[in-house]
Formats: C-alpha cells, structure tokens, sequence
C-alpha cells in the first residue's frame, strides 16, 4: 500500500510539472496515461522544460534530489540545458528535529550525548538529502561536528530505487532513445552511490585516507575523525572554520591570492589522480573550504568524502597520454590510445575514429588556450567516441564530473585561469617520472624482493612453459575441429529455424482463410465446404510438424 501511494505522488508530481514532455521515448500505455491524467487540467507551470524536471525533482524529496545531482554530472547523456538547471539542485533539505537526531546518536554509540560531549547542539548546522549535521564540543575541549543519517532514510531509498529501475527497465525495453541513454546503467550507479553515501564509516575511511596523501602539505587539509565516536550512521569529525570557496567577496577581504589558490585547485586534483590514483569525486562549491591562516599562500579544506575516484597503473597511464597527445594536437594518437587501452573495440577504423576526434577538437583549438574548457574538451571527445561503441568507464565518468568542478571553480575564483599550461607540466613531470631510470631503479628497489623470493620457481616455470608450447599445435588443430563443427550447427539451427517460420505463417494463412471460407456459409458441421476443411487440416499439420 505505502508503494502504491508513494507511486500515486510520484505520477500527480509528474504530471504537474507535465514530465510527460521527457516521455517521447517511454511505452505508449504509458504515454496514454499521462495524456488521460486529471492533473492535466490544471494550468501548466510556465517554466522551462529544465526548471519543471528541477523542480519535480526538488517536490519528489531528498533521494530524486540526490538522483538529480548524481544525472547532471552525465553530460554525455544529457542535453545541455537539462544538465546546467539540474547543477543548481542544492543539498539543503528541511530538516529532521533535533531529539531524533539526539536518539539516534545516542542509540548508535550507547551514550548519552551528555557523557560523550561536553556541549551538543540539537539545532542542525546543515541538513542535505541524506544526512544532517551538528555541531558540539568533546570533553577534551575539541571543536567537531556530528553527521547523523535521516531516520527510516534505508526504507525510503530502497522504494524509491526500486520505482526507479522499474521505469529505467520500461524505458530501455521499449524505446530506442531509452536504450541509447541507458536508463538501466544510470539507476544503477546512483544506487551504489546512494548506499555507499548511507555508510558514514565509508565515508570516514575515505577522509582518513585523503587526509595520510596530503599530510603536512600546503594545498589540502582534510578534517581529523573520532573514530571512537563514529558508526556506521553516525559520524563525529573535527570541525573546520574555513570560508567556503564560492565566498568570493571574504576571499577577497583577506587579500587572498586568487591566482595561487586557483592553480592550486588544479594540482590538487591531478596529485590526487596520478600520484595517489585515489581522488574526492564530489568537489562542489559546498564541499570545498578555504583556510583563513595564510592568505598569500591560500590552503583548501575539503569535507564530505563519501564518493571517491580511483584509477588503475593502466588508466592512468592512457589517460596521462591521451591528455599530452590532445595538447599537441596529436588526434591520430588519441585514437589509437583508446583502441590499445580497451576503451573502445579493437576492430574501430583508426582513420576514421581519428576523423571524428578532429572534428570536435578543431574548432575549439581555434580559441586562445586560456578560453578553452578542458573539462568540455573532454565531455566533446566522450560524446563523441559513444558513437563508437565505447564502454561506459565508471572511473572515466567520475574523473570528467571532477575536472569539470574543479575548472569551474578555479575559472570562479580566477577568470584568466589557464588550466592547460598549469595541468601540462604536471602531466609531463609524472610521465617522466614514471618512465625514467628513476622509476625504473625505483621499481627494482620496491619489487626486487619479492623477484628474488620467487626467482627459485623459474626453472619449474621454463620447463611448464616448454611442455605447454608442444601441445599448442595439437590444441589449435581440436580448436579449429570443434569451431567447424559448431558452424555447421549453427547453419543447421539457423536453417531449421527460418523453415520453422516459414510453416507457422502458412499455418497461421491456412487456418486463417479456412476460417474466412467456412464464414460464408452456415457454421453446421455438414455446410462447411471441403476446401475449407482441407485448408484447416494442412494449416493443423504444418502446426504439429513445426
């Protein structure tokens, strides 16, 4: 009953912001239902197709607000004016009340908030789609905040999602535009992103980890977690007193140097991706600080750690290229880095693939480098090889969602930013890095023992690999027997089946036009001419020996 009623919402909801217009693609009963509905006889809102699914999303609750956020990051997928109003879907939600919020904590550690904190807050400092915050105070004397997830949030989610894959699955089964957005795929990773998002332990592990990569250092300061105090719904984390970065009047107040602190964004980001393959995913304005100790040399704050990025030796290793090979203009070698990584099939036409890649990059190398967006650049090329059956490469997703925040917001705070001269000799320096006699000696330095540990089986390994190479031939020749004979049933099977349809339509033609005969005289048994008998009886007989 509670999913037929939350369904109920949803469709009036829809219907008030006319959603049907998204629903081109969706099965027709559907459409009908839609078209019939009595909420289409109230005055249609005069807003933009973009602002009425916004709002729809906002009026839907926190988990289709968090499903809005999460879809405006594909723009691979989206049209362009659908992915800029869905950006300004913001995390505040009205809040839960303040004893709950003390229950829950207190039910989740055991304690009483009195015997834990010194001094806890029941107002809300921040409440977002899935969490809220409050601030308090350890015995110790410690400043930190205290992120509690909603009550009965799990329910909720869990019935929301499972609407969610019901139309995705609708959408993609009967639609063709359904299959090319892939509405299955895209519910999909919100649900690990939402669930993940639901266990503040993953969280808090993710901060703990960015924050031993960026130790000591001058560009990113990350909060330190009790982990005493933090549960899997419950997270306890010193509290930071940063200016929030989109705060560009306080930044300039205290004389920060904006230069210093956009460059910075874009070193923090490519440290993260290459250096450490382990990068925060969700850097919004809201989530990004900026310390108020040394404006001349302005250092970042991050929080909310939930989604992180990671990266293989092998995606960085394509990526850094691909990137290089795009500054130089080198298309011929983009296209063939796609092929080598796996990213797209290996039978893909290099010339061809290479043609398309130039066609989107051209025009904008036109421009003077520091107007250029490299996170649109990117967004261009991925759109672009879709057309070439490319994988959907959930990290490469992340990555373009990232660089796409941080260019944003480094162009925010410093117009003339040019990220293409601040991102190409980091990407030089690691590519050599990596490459030369350091790494190398490196490699031998860190790999050495285990080489030796293991170098007493080489022996066996040579003598393995020496049988094995005899029985190749042997293998290949039963290969190409069992390959011939299952082409030959495959032909069979394909030639019994197109007989098959043959009988069932001359079946269904027989009975069909002995029904039609028999339909001109009287239905009596002894009226019913011969020829429709006959047609009856073979129509029967091809039925059986089909």
């Amino acid at each position: 009953m509670n999913r037929l009623l939350r369904l109920l919402k949803i469709f009036a909801i829809c219907n008030r912001y006319r959603l049907d217009e998204f629903l081109h693609f969706a099965p027709g009963p559907l459409r009908w239902l839609f078209i019939l509905s009595p909420w289409r006889l109230l005055p249609s809102p005069k807003k933009s197709r973009a602002e009425r699914l916004r709002l729809a999303l906002e009026a839907l609750g926190p988990i289709f607000i968090k499903f809005g956020q999460v879809l405006s990051t594909r723009r691979d997928l989206l049209p362009e004016d659908i992915a800029d109003e869905l950006q300004k879907l913001q995390d505040q939600v009205p809040p839960f009340c303040g004893e709950e919020a003390t229950r829950l904590i207190e039910e989740a550690l055991g304690q009483s908030v009195t015997e834990v904190f010194a001094d806890f807050s029941s107002e809300p400092l921040a409440s977002a789609s899935v969490a809220q915050v409050h601030k308090a105070t350890l015995h110790s004397g410690e400043d930190v905040v205290v992120k509690v997830i909603r009550p009965n949030i799990h329910k909720t989610i869990g019935q929301d999602i499972q609407l969610l894959h019901t139309l995705a699955q609708l959408i993609e089964r009967y639609s063709e535009d359904g299959k090319r957005l892939r509405p299955v795929e895209v519910v999909s990773d919100y649900e690990k992103t939402i669930f993940n998002e639901l266990d503040l332990l993953i969280e808090a592990g993710n901060t703990s980890q960015l924050r031993r990569n960026f130790e000591n250092s001058e560009l990113l300061y990350l909060p330190q977690i009790h982990w005493q105090y933090s549960r899997r719904n419950v997270l306890v984390m010193e509290r930071i007193h940063g200016i929030p970065v989109a705060d560009i009047p306080a930044l300039n107040e205290q004389q920060t140097d904006m230069k210093v602190l956009a460059e910075r964004g874009v070193e923090i980001f490519f440290t993260q991706v290459f250096r450490d393959s382990f990068f925060h995913a969700d850097m919004h304005p809201g989530n990004i600080f900026v310390s108020r100790e040394n404006p001349a040399s302005p250092q970042y704050i991050a929080i909310d750690c939930g989604i992180v990025g990671t990266l293989t030796n092998d995606d960085k290793n394509y990526l850094a290229r691909i990137l290089l090979a795009f500054f130089r203009r080198d298309y011929r070698k983009v296209a063939t880095l796609h092929i080598d990584s796996g990213w797209i099939p290996g039978d893909t036409p290099v010339a061809e693939f290479e043609t398309a890649i130039r066609s989107v990059c051209e025009p904008i190398f036109e421009k003077p480098l520091s107007e250029i967006s490299f996170g649109q650049v990117l967004l261009g090329l991925f759109q672009t090889i879709r057309r070439f059956d490319m994988e959907i490469q959930p990290q490469l997703v992340l990555l373009q969602k990232t660089l796409l925040n941080i260019e944003g917001l480094g162009r925010q705070i410093y117009p003339e930013l040019d990220l293409w001269n601040t991102a190409m000799p980091f990407l030089e320096s690691w590519m050599r890095d990596r490459n030369g006699p350091r790494a190398l000696f490196k490699n031998i330095v860190e790999n050495g023992p285990d080489w030796l540990e293991q170098s007493h089986e080489l022996p066996q390994l040579v003598l393995d690999t020496l049988q094995q190479s005899r029985h190749i031939k042997t293998l290949g020749e039963q290969q190409a027997k069992a390959f011939e004979l299952l082409q030959q049933q495959q032909a069979q099977q394909t030639h019994e089946k197109r007989r098959n349809r043959w009988r069932s339509w001359l079946a269904a033609g027989s009975l069909a036009l002995a029904a039609v005969i028999a339909s001109q005289h009287s239905l009596e048994l002894d009226n019913i001419p011969a020829i429709s008998w006959a047609l009856a009886i073979v129509g029967l007989g091809l039925l059986i020996s089909r």
